[in-house]
């Protein structure tokens, strides 16, 4: 109900035809505090809106938050006279009526905090408020009303029911609960006021100090206090000792620190401990004990984790003592998209349930195992789904879960030493790290799992397949930001060896990720001469073990290993067409990226440009849709590449910045920016650039120190400083390099369109060099490696006019049989050719 507003002429018909006889208005007792306002002005202006047309106004929140001061400052400001009740001192509730008439005014002697009015007194004192207030127009401000919050509602809902020119603004941790009643909750400040009223009680408190002294300590300090006013003005005062900096780094034991509040406020109000005492000492055992349990979530948690962590099957409903601590502003409810409410605590108020939380260790354990329990349920609930159509909300519920995640993982692994329920967390969440690009942290979990079995199972064993999975699962992690040096070592190539042996006979634990990884292991380690056959060997496991998903991630991985190797072009037509039935058939967009991006490589390969952009454009689009950080800036350099080879270096240009600003801001990104700066040496080349290009060159092999380098990234990096030598140093200086790069890229089975741009460099430095027989032979040779498919826009200026240039030097006789023997050359015999080895 809506308590009516009546007009004077209904409630004293006297006072309404004869203005002079109207009682005597009071001036009120509200004079707010000199300089105790700041950062609240928007919701003080919301507040004499709602003053100006309700009868009863709830402000609510958490203790520190500011409430008294707002409410102060709206009733100050009101055009009616406006009386401070100030609850807190009060032990009992049947003193709250004696306490609203002293703030009147109407009794010589105030009530004492261990007043206990019996319940006649106290139906009399409510009497003569009533006939007090029946004809005045006033505002009430009941302050603090939580810990009688009962007496308080009754006593409101009677004056405003029996006085139509009473509003009442009160002040509480939970709302008054009566008819009529409007709750406006009191949200900590956000940051740019929070800063705003720490600098202002930090020059209070040392003069001088303004936040510009040290704006990232004075932002962490707002932040970590949860904007909470009460608790950054104790922050504040500690600046007579501690510089900004110094309060932040000690805010993990922030109760011993925030001691220093003014002595003329109330005691409990003194300390951000003695606040949250406060607040804990109204609560009854069933709110404690939920609100203790509470404190093992990290980040937030909906109802149905609430339920299953919090109760133990013989405690309190856990639904309704959430509900009561919402009321009490002690647990944030905030919708979550269509997955209801999610319940979080402060950071202050977590800090203070863990401290309680210690103190029973017997429940905080058994509570902690069954946050690890439902965490892993949700996990490997949510595992398959990401790898799904249906992925993108489960992607997001994965994400807001991380922190409760990665806190079931260092209970399980730190204080649990759970070898078994960590890894299967590892291998929940393993593909999620892999998609997100949460892979250096993925790297840390699995090294740790590992360091809890620090002797293999038995081979054979459950156990013994979950340890295999997880060792190659690590060697990949590891390698995304790791040379291939940390994997030349006698230790990992004999685990080379073991996962190999382990992995080849085939069986269904040998095609579950992240084990289906495993002939890539020998990519890692060097020893690449069976690679391809267990690679093979792996797609037909696959096959009949595994699902489709598990198969489509092999056969991409051929698809990719094919398209960069010698000979591999003409293989990957029919991998690719089930690529494509296996993409349709999974829904994941990670995927379907994939098998877009192999299709534009292909097409970027037989220089198929408009075809190849497509593709790639596809491959972002997806990319960005499913959050794949790593495969998104990818995807913008390889269109990069695609304009590049087209002729078109602007675009490129434009292309290549986008990628480099995706790739900075996810971070780790480090093949993607090898890669990019490769891209932008060969620009600065076409354009002339040789200083540039230099630069861009040398940026390239600073990030390839933390990756394995694929070969044609090397050769392409080669090749580049071969054409600069050129340039600097003349052309018999940039045959010594270009020979060796060749021999590299040969050794490392580069495709035949990277060898052939290696030898035609080669032919330009040769005939450069005044040795056009050669030149000849090596240009026949690139040519015929070719197989008919045309070169790149930039690969055509490196060998334009060259034909007609050695042709006039040898005549036609000499140059049709060189040509035809070039032709013959194999990418081998042209190494020795330009070595002499």
């Amino acid at each position: 109900m809506a308590y009516p507003q009546l007009p004077l002429s209904v409630a004293s018909p006297q006072a309404a035809g004869n203005p002079s006889a109207r009682p005597e208005a009071l001036r009120g007792n509200l004079r707010p505090r000199l300089n105790s306002f700041v950062g609240r002005e928007p919701e003080l202006a919301a507040l004499h809106d709602d003053l100006a047309h309700l009868r009863l106004v709830t402000l609510t929140g958490p203790g520190g938050s500011g409430k008294t001061r707002l409410a102060e400052h709206a009733a100050a400001a009101h055009p009616e006279p406006g009386w401070l009740v100030e609850l807190a001192r009060l032990d009992h509730p049947a003193a709250v009526p004696g306490a609203v008439l002293s703030a009147l005014g109407l009794r010589e002697n105030t009530l004492v905090a261990r007043e206990t009015p019996a319940p006649t007194a106290a139906a009399d004192t409510t009497t003569r408020l009533v006939e007090h207030c029946a004809h005045r127009s006033l505002l009430l401000v009941l302050d603090n009303c939580e810990h009688v919050v009962e007496a308080a509602a009754e006593l409101a809902e009677h004056l405003l029911t029996h006085c139509p020119g009473v509003r009442v603004l009160a002040t509480s941790r939970e709302p008054l609960g009566i008819p009529g009643e409007t709750v406006r909750p009191v949200e900590p400040l956000p940051p740019d006021p929070a800063h705003r009223l720490f600098a202002d009680r930090g020059a209070a408190a040392r003069a001088g100090f303004t936040v510009d002294e040290d704006p990232a300590a004075a932002a962490e300090i707002c932040a970590r206090l949860d904007g909470l006013p009460l608790a950054i003005e104790l922050a504040a005062a500690r600046l007579r000792l501690l510089t900004p900096r110094q309060i932040a780094d000690r805010l993990d034991d922030r109760f011993r620190l925030l001691t220093s509040g003014a002595r003329t406020v109330l005691p409990r109000q003194q300390t951000l401990r003695a606040v949250v005492d406060w607040s804990w000492e109204l609560l009854d055992e069933a709110e404690r004990t939920v609100l203790r349990r509470l404190s093992v979530f990290a980040g937030g948690c909906d109802l149905a984790a609430a339920e299953a962590v919090c109760g133990d099957g013989t405690g309190p409903d856990v639904a309704d003592t959430l509900g009561s601590l919402v009321d009490k502003s002690l647990v944030l409810a905030e919708p979550y998209e269509d997955h209801g409410m999610r319940y979080r605590m402060l950071e202050t108020i977590h800090e203070y349930a863990a401290e309680r939380a210690a103190a029973h260790p017997d429940d905080a354990r058994a509570t902690a195992r069954r946050h690890i329990a439902h965490f892993l349920a949700f996990a490997e609930r949510a595992e398959p789904l990401i790898r799904s159509a249906a992925q993108l909300p489960w992607i997001r519920l994965v994400e807001t879960e991380l922190d409760n995640l990665r806190a079931a993982l260092h209970t399980t692994t730190v204080d649990e030493g759970d070898a078994e329920t960590a890894q299967r967390l590892a291998f929940a969440l393993g593909w999620f790290w892999w998609l997100r690009n949460y892979r250096g942290e993925g790297a840390e979990w699995t090294t740790r799992i590992l360091a809890l079995t620090p002797v293999p199972p038995p081979e054979g064993t459950p156990a013994y397949w979950r340890y295999m999975r997880l060792q190659v699962f690590d060697m990949f992690l590891l390698a995304e930001s790791n040379s291939a040096e940390r994997f030349r070592t006698p230790e990992y190539r004999d685990l080379a060896v073991r996962v190999k042996e382990t992995f080849r006979h085939g069986s269904p634990e040998t095609t579950l990720f992240p084990g289906i990884l495993w002939p890539a292991v020998s990519f890692l380690t060097g020893d690449v001469l069976e690679f391809h056959t267990d690679l093979d060997r792996s797609v037909e496991n696959c096959r009949r073990h595994a699902g489709a998903w598990e198969l489509g991630v092999v056969l991409m991985l051929r698809t990719h290993v094919a398209i960069d190797i010698t000979g591999g072009l003409p293989t990957v037509d029919s991998d690719l067409a089930e690529l494509h039935a296996i993409a349709q058939r999974v829904g994941d967009r990670w995927t379907r990226a994939q098998v877009a991006s192999a299709t534009g490589e292909i097409a970027l390969s037989r220089g198929r440009y408009a075809e190849a952009r497509t593709e790639f454009e596809e491959c972002l689009r997806l990319a960005r849709e499913v959050g794949a950080h790593v495969e998104a800036p990818f995807a913008i350099a390889r269109i990069a590449e695609v304009a590049y080879s087209a002729g078109d270096l602007d675009d490129a240009e434009r292309l290549l910045a986008e990628a480099d600003e995706e790739a900075d801001q996810h971070g780790g990104v480090y093949d993607v920016s090898a890669y990019a700066r490769l891209l932008a040496a060969l620009l600065a080349l076409q354009r002339g650039d040789a200083e540039r290009a230099r630069a861009e060159c040398e940026l390239a092999r600073v990030q390839t120190e933390r990756i394995t380098v694929p070969a044609q990234l090397t050769a392409g990096l080669d090749t580049v400083d071969a054409v600069l030598t050129a340039r600097e140093q003349g052309p018999e200086a940039a045959l010594a390099l270009i020979g060796p790069a060749l021999g590299a890229a040969v050794e490392g089975r580069c495709a035949e369109r990277v060898l052939a741009g290696i030898a035609e460099a080669a032919a330009r430095f040769l005939a450069d060099a005044d040795r056009p027989a050669e030149a000849v032979r090596v240009l026949a040779a690139a040519t015929a490696w070719r197989a008919g498919l045309p070169r790149s826009v930039p690969e055509a200026t490196v060998v334009d006019g060259l034909p007609e240039r050695t042709r006039a030097l040898l005549g036609p006789d000499r140059w049709a049989p060189e040509e035809a023997a070039g032709a013959l050359l194999t990418p081998a015999e042209v190494v020795t050719a330009l070595t002499g080895g």
